[in-house]
């Protein structure tokens, strides 16, 4: 077989061989006589990089394709390699030697990626020195000659040394030693070494058969699924390793050739091919694609990181989406059409996978024991049993009757049986059959069934990666591969939602009660379960449309809810439910839940505690699906609080009684646990704070105060730091109380952000004596308790050196740690919202821009040199991207409402979210 014209695992045969570059042989043994080393090492370093820049150069003008360059490459690389062999048998001759027997002669075998013919620009060579009996002492100089040539020209090596009869055994023995010497190919040397092997290796192959090898493969690929991903929906995924990668497409070839010596897949193809056609020409150009496609990414990530780098990043997916040609069409950007190809590209392998692997385990072992389903009810509905999981009967057409798709998925839900390979395979190639099914009543029932019932997640994402949900919901196939490019969320948008819905069981099944424990008590409550389970479907269906997605959201549910088969009841709380689904987490991350108006404003807008419970669960559900770290015990504190404080004024109980009244209970409860007080003592704190501070803590946290008071005072102490670890919150509440100054809340940010300390929220307060008395509730890096006592100590030490000006707050800060590189990637525009309605008191300021070490201090610095106080903040992250919300009066107490001084406030936030590069936009401000 040409070396340049190995056919690829993916059926093409190589493009064309390049242009013949400089005879390197002639160049090495310029009359059959070898040149010294360091002027061979010369000429190789030379042909290697005229090699590496014409595959470059070509690639980059879009000449060839990812494939066709991996191809040229591993050609160019063969002549490189052989060269070098032939190099080394004129330096290192072998044969008689004093007389001594002539030693065996070996071949240079490619094994690996380099062995099927493709080869990346920063990937591994994988050589084989095969020979037939073990190689003597001049065998042993040519392997180590020809390796240090190879070494001295920056190339990274895989290589062994082994018999025939070694290599047999050492595969018998370890399955990636096998998997290897499938892709064996002959490069120079003795090619009846080669030929003996090759004969030596398929009757192994055949002897072992398929079976154990097919099981040690599922292995290795569910142990690599769970290094680099479970689902081929991640944000940043493996191009080569993850689920939907090139691994997973080289594993199908492995499989192939092991069971049928097939060299390309349209080999599969036809009656007359091994198996009996167990790919149609339609799958076998998918492959090809699939195979083209991810090949021209890597290539793409190689030249770009100069390394053999394998994720695609946030900061390379514009990059190389580029590279590629993707451009803005419409809403979408081209980074996101780019990725949404990628995960398309990702899910088909999925598919192809669960289409051909099956087949060819069963045309390599033989078809499955049938047998009649056990239960009358399951064979009158066309199903059977095979190796203990369900399958349809033999004798079904699923074309003639695409409902049973949805007919097995809900037998295997409700038998707890698996669902056999090869009825996934019919799955797959049926899918497009599911379009029909849209107006069907009685097949919509049992997608509803499904979807709000046991394992609803496992049977959903099932239907995902077989196509079927695309072709049933066509708004689905809208979401299917729609990343947002935001470090915030980690899946894609239809695959969060899956993770969503799957929450939801957790919910149900009492898994969540520790993390979540209202959700996990409200769920149980709910009398519409059915349509909770279709909001949560359907709650991000109409993102990536531009516009608001819950807006258009929650008309597509009025659309398909019908259709679902939900009453008019349930329709228009779905509808409700979708346009609302961000109300309660906005609310409770972005505004005061201690105001009043906040939770009369979110009562009005619920109305009904039945709505409410839907709207919590329905919340806790988005964002635990969202990632692993979006959610944390001050979130739930927070999300916990709104909903009693809302409950209990739909309840009719305490409805918000009057400002004077609420500040007069809090005053007698703080005093009652203030017994032992000396009353002049007790009388002089109540005296203290002004309504809002009695109406902003509990009464537990008022007799803290004002026992931290009273020592601060007697002790004449300037300034007084103390620390408390909340664990059930998983914060640390940091309260100061010093005299009270202009950019004091700055300069205690900055503080905390030099300590490594995360904000998450704060309450100020002067009391009527002109100190300060500031809170703030701050977590660790990770997202926990800032505990350690060495940093608590550090904490206050840093506190007042701010305070007192020995700390340049500036130049510690820029010292900090800033974020990974891959991050700077996502663009967050800097944006301002001022607000003079949410309050009745305040002027609500929320600024949204890139999280950094010391934004709060910028932030707040601003909103000080304004002339403004401020009242409470808000602090949220999603992300890479800040969201924050200040309560603030002007001097006099008063909301700011004078259009030149907001104009000016505006441009001061928008100058310190992000220096001087963040000129304002046209819509980066607006005042509501």
């Amino acid at each position: 077989m040409s070396l340049a014209h190995a056919p690829d695992a993916a059926g093409s045969p190589a493009a064309e061989s390049p242009e013949v570059l400089p005879d390197l042989v002639a160049a090495l043994l310029p009359g059959g006589r070898p040149i010294p080393r360091d002027g061979a090492l010369g000429q190789l370093r030379r042909q290697l990089g005229r090699i590496q820049g014409k595959v470059q150069r070509a690639f980059e003008a879009h000449e060839l394709s990812g494939l066709a360059a991996a191809r040229w490459l591993a050609a160019l690389t063969d002549g490189l390699v052989s060269a070098i062999h032939a190099y080394t048998v004129a330096m290192v001759p072998s044969g008689p030697e004093g007389g001594t027997r002539a030693e065996p002669a070996f071949a240079l075998i490619a094994t690996g990626g380099y062995g099927r013919g493709v080869l990346a620009p920063y990937s591994d060579i994988d050589l084989l020195f095969l020979s037939d009996r073990p190689l003597g002492p001049q065998g042993r100089r040519a392997v180590e000659f020809m390796l240090y040539l190879l070494w001295d020209l920056g190339l990274k090596v895989g290589h062994a040394t082994r018999t025939v009869s070694e290599c047999i055994e050492d595969a018998r023995g370890d399955t990636t030693i096998q998997t290897a010497l499938i892709d064996a190919r002959f490069l120079a040397g003795d090619a009846a070494v080669h030929a003996h092997f090759d004969a030596a290796f398929a009757a192994f192959r055949k002897q072992s058969g398929l079976a154990a090898f097919l099981a040690a493969k599922r292995a290795e690929r569910g142990a690599r699924h769970a290094r680099y991903g479970e689902s081929p929906f991640l944000v940043e995924p493996h191009v080569k390793e993850g689920r939907g990668g090139l691994r997973d497409l080289q594993t199908l070839y492995w499989l192939a050739r092991h069971a049928f010596g097939v060299q390309r897949m349209p080999e599969l193809v036809g009656k007359d091919s091994p198996g009996g056609g167990l790919l149609t020409p339609q799958e076998a150009r998918a492959i090809r694609r699939a195979w083209n496609f991810l090949w021209t990414v890597r290539f793409h990530l190689h030249y770009v990181t100069g390394r053999a780098e394998e994720r695609l990043t946030f900061d390379l997916q514009p990059v190389v989406g580029a590279r590629m040609g993707y451009t803005r069409h419409g809403v979408q950007d081209g980074v996101e059409r780019f990725m949404k190809h990628l995960f398309l590209t990702a899910r088909d392998v999925v598919r192809l996978t669960r289409l051909l692997e099956p087949a060819l385990e069963r045309a390599a072992l033989g078809p499955p024991a049938v047998l009649p389903a056990g239960d009358a009810a399951l064979t009158q509905a066309g199903m059977s049993l095979a190796d203990g999981k369900v399958l349809f009967s033999p004798d079904r057409n699923v074309a003639e009757d695409p409902a049973i798709m949805l007919r097995l998925v809900r037998a295997a839900r409700d038998r707890g049986l698996e669902v056999h390979p090869l009825a996934h395979r019919a799955l797959v190639r049926n899918a497009r059959y599911a379009v029909r099914l849209r107006d069907d009543a009685a097949a919509n029932a049992i997608f509803l069934d499904i979807l709000s019932g046991r394992d609803a997640a496992r049977w959903l994402r099932m239907l995902n990666e077989v196509g079927f949900l695309s072709r049933f919901i066509p708004d689905w196939a809208r979401i299917v591969g729609l990343m947002q490019f935001d470090t915030y969320h980690v899946f894609t948008v239809e695959e969060h939602t899956i993770e969503a819905i799957g929450v939801l069981g957790q919910l149900e099944r009492g898994e969540l009660h520790e993390i979540a424990p209202v959700a996990s008590e409200l769920i149980g409550q709910i009398q519409s379960r059915r349509a909770l389970y279709v909001a949560v479907l359907l709650h991000d269906i109409a993102k990536g449309r531009g516009g608001d997605h819950s807006e258009l959201g929650a008309e597509i549910a009025l659309d398909l809810c019908p259709r679902f088969g939900l009453t008019p009841e349930e329709t228009e709380t779905v509808s409700w439910l979708v346009l609302n689904h961000l109300l309660v987490s906005q609310t409770a991350f972005k505004r005061d839940i201690d105001d009043p108006k906040t939770i009369l404003d979110i009562a009005e807008t619920v109305q009904s505690p039945e709505r409410l419970r839907l709207l919590l669960v329905l919340t806790v559900a988005d964002m635990r699906a969202v990632g692993p770290k979006v959610w944390n015990g001050w979130k739930a504190t927070l999300l916990r609080e709104l909903y009693w404080r809302v409950a209990e004024v739909l309840a009719g109980g305490l409805s918000v009684p009057e400002r004077d009244t609420r500040v007069a209970r809090a005053r007698q409860a703080a005093a009652a646990l203030l017994e032992g007080m000396p009353e002049a003592d007790l009388d002089r704190f109540l005296g203290l704070g002004y309504p809002g501070y009695w109406l902003s803590f509990d009464p537990e946290t008022h007799a803290r105060h004002a026992r931290m008071i009273h020592d601060a005072e007697s002790d004449g102490a300037p300034l007084t730091v103390r620390t408390r670890v909340i664990e059930a919150r998983a914060v640390t509440e940091v309260t100061v109380y010093c005299a009270d100054h202009p950019g004091l809340f700055s300069r205690i940010a900055g503080a905390l952000a030099v300590a490594g300390a995360s904000i998450v929220d704060a309450r100020i307060h002067t009391m009527t004596n002109g100190m300060a008395l500031d809170t703030f509730w701050v977590q660790d890096a990770a997202g926990g308790a800032f505990d350690a006592p060495h940093r608590l100590a550090r904490l206050a030490v840093l506190i007042e050196q701010s305070l007192s000006g020995r700390l340049r707050l500036e130049a510690e800060i820029g010292k900090l740690r800033r974020e990974p590189a891959r991050l700077r990637a996502v663009q967050i525009p800097p944006r301002v919202v001022i607000d003079n309605h949410a309050s009745n008191s305040h002027t609500v300021i929320e600024v949204n821009g890139r999280d950094r070490p010391g934004l709060l201090h910028d932030v707040t610095a601003a909103i000080s040199e304004n002339g403004l106080q401020i009242g409470s903040a808000h602090i949220t992250t999603y992300g890479v991207r800040a969201v924050d919300v200040f309560y603030v009066k002007d001097v006099f107490g008063l909301k700011v409402e004078n259009e030149r001084k907001l104009k000016t406030l505006r441009d001061a936030l928008v100058a310190a979210l992000g220096g001087a590069e963040a000129a304002p936009a046209e819509d980066a401000v607006r005042a509501v």
